[in-house]
């Protein structure tokens, strides 16, 4: 026999004879993600955050939400996006996020995070998360702990940085409480070692690491003497600490990427000038221009048919900056061009899956801005600014 609901007398379900009808639920609206590409300082949260996974379709990640916000292209080369989506969501997180991917498209996440125990005590970790497929879910931040079971010391522990080698192993590396370097690697196994003491002392800064195809991985980190640099020649092997840089850079401007075999461009802005330098093992960093703050985005792919590495950077007026030099031939110079209107954060470039250079932003309004390169012009012409 079919249930059927009980009726008023006014012929109305759900309600007993007699009783006042319940109040209809308030309407819930969603909640409104707005990510944070910078810091309360002002500094950029995170780089890196524009990534195209194995089906070509690209990926924009923010922190935000306490955890991390994500945009995805529906479609291999777009133009539309879905997002922002909240992920990993948590408590006491830090308002920095790193980012790092290997040539297996997982997306890996690392930040810091500090807990209060059962005990009443805060505690810190390096937690790492990982999405394997784009637009997927991803998995939960898994605590990788700090050098130090001592938590005042593990609380001074420095943000992370992380690369991915030529095999998908990791490698993570932290500023410890004594101003050197630590790193926690994942062996060729898959297993992850205990924390290393790379050894030197006075960082004061943010890390930056940059891998090749071979396996090499290179590291530096800002010291009050100069800057402090490591290498590891291949996979499986150690890492070796080697002479510093006498110069100043500015604290967070430093970013990496592969510009040949073996060998990795590291670009930084001078602490005195402000203008963006290209560094290589074997040559004095070289000039760019650029004068302005923060790190920049680096991105390495061909313009018509010649090999060229392209920068972007949140300029002195506040609104993105691209240029463009051949990739190793700093000598040639770079001529930067405002686009777009006032970001917060750092820019962000990738290739889409139709082969055009795309420069993404956040609006002051945490919008997500993107502009494609122009397929029917030659160089480097860009289209308009579109708003996800």
């Amino acid at each position: 026999m079919a249930f059927k609901p009980a009726r008023t007398s006014k012929g109305q379900p759900g309600r007993e004879p007699g009783k006042p009808a319940a109040p209809a639920p308030a309407a819930t609206a969603a909640p409104v993600l707005v990510p944070a590409p910078a810091t309360p300082d002002g500094r950029p949260a995170v780089t890196g955050w524009l990534l195209r996974g194995k089906d070509g379709r690209l990926t924009a990640y923010a922190p935000g939400g306490g955890g991390v916000l994500r945009w995805t292209e529906t479609e291999p080369g777009g133009p539309d996006w879905s997002g922002p989506e909240l992920v990993v969501a948590a408590t006491g997180l830090d308002p920095r996020l790193t980012i790092a991917q290997g040539s297996d498209g997982y997306v890996h996440f690392f930040t810091l995070r500090t807990v209060t125990t059962a005990a009443g005590e805060p505690k810190t970790d390096v937690v790492h998360a990982i999405q394997y497929q784009t637009g997927r879910p991803v998995k939960d931040w898994y605590p990788m702990g700090t050098p130090y079971r001592d938590q005042e010391r593990a609380a001074k522990t420095g943000h992370p940085a992380a690369v991915v080698d030529s095999s998908d192993n990791l490698s993570v590396f932290v500023r410890n409480a004594g101003g050197g370097v630590c790193a926690r690697v994942q062996e060729p196994s898959g297993k992850w070692s205990s924390w290393k003491d790379l050894k030197g002392s006075g960082s004061y800064g943010t890390i930056c690491a940059g891998t090749a195809d071979d396996g090499r991985i290179e590291v530096l980190a800002p010291a009050k003497r100069g800057v402090m640099r490591w290498t590891r020649e291949r996979t499986g092997a150690e890492f070796e600490q080697v002479p510093d840089l006498k110069l100043q850079v500015e604290d967070g401007s430093v970013s990496a990427r592969q510009t040949g075999g073996d060998r990795i461009t590291f670009l930084w802005r001078d602490a005195g000038s402000q203008d963006v330098h290209a560094f290589r093992a074997d040559a004095p960093a070289a000039p760019l221009g650029g004068t302005a703050s923060g790190p920049v985005a680096v991105l390495r792919t061909p313009v018509d048919g010649h090999d060229c590495t392209l920068m972007a950077q949140r300029g002195p007026d506040g609104r993105p900056a691209l240029a463009a030099y051949p990739t190793e031939t700093e000598s040639a110079g770079a001529v930067w061009t405002s686009t777009g209107e006032v970001c917060a954060g750092a820019p962000a470039l990738a290739v889409d899956a139709l082969g055009r250079v795309v420069l993404a932003a956040f609006g002051t309004d945490g919008r997500l801005r993107v502009t494609r390169q122009k397929t029917n012009e030659p160089g480097l012409a860009m289209a308009a600014w579109t708003v996800v």
